[in-house]
């Protein structure tokens, strides 16, 4: 499911508040990187990375090989930051309740 412009402004203005759950160093994008963020996304549904000076990597490029690898959305990205989203199958973890077109 594709998300709405509503619901990725909805989303952006949540994921501001966030401080950074993961950050990528030089070693880049491992599949230890890989599992943390499918164990943060797992818990909180929307999470903010970031990028150390010389990961090799822009945000962007990075933001979209986690969404792509993950079955994530990516919400934003600024800087060396990005946000993923994906909603949990987790029980018991507080959901996002996502705006209607």
């Amino acid at each position: 499911m594709a998300l709405t412009k509503k619901q990725i402004k909805q989303l952006r203005s949540l994921g501001q508040q966030l401080k950074p759950e993961l950050i990528i160093g030089k070693n880049g994008i491992t599949d230890a990187t890989i599992a943390q963020a499918e164990e943060s996304l797992e818990a909180h549904e929307l999470i903010k990375c970031s990028l150390l000076d010389g990961c090799g990597y822009t945000a962007k490029e990075a933001g979209e090989e986690f969404a792509e690898r993950l079955h994530a959305d990516l919400v934003q990205t600024i800087g060396h930051r990005f946000v993923l989203y994906r909603e949990t199958s987790k029980e018991g973890v507080k959901k996002i309740r996502l705006v209607r077109e």
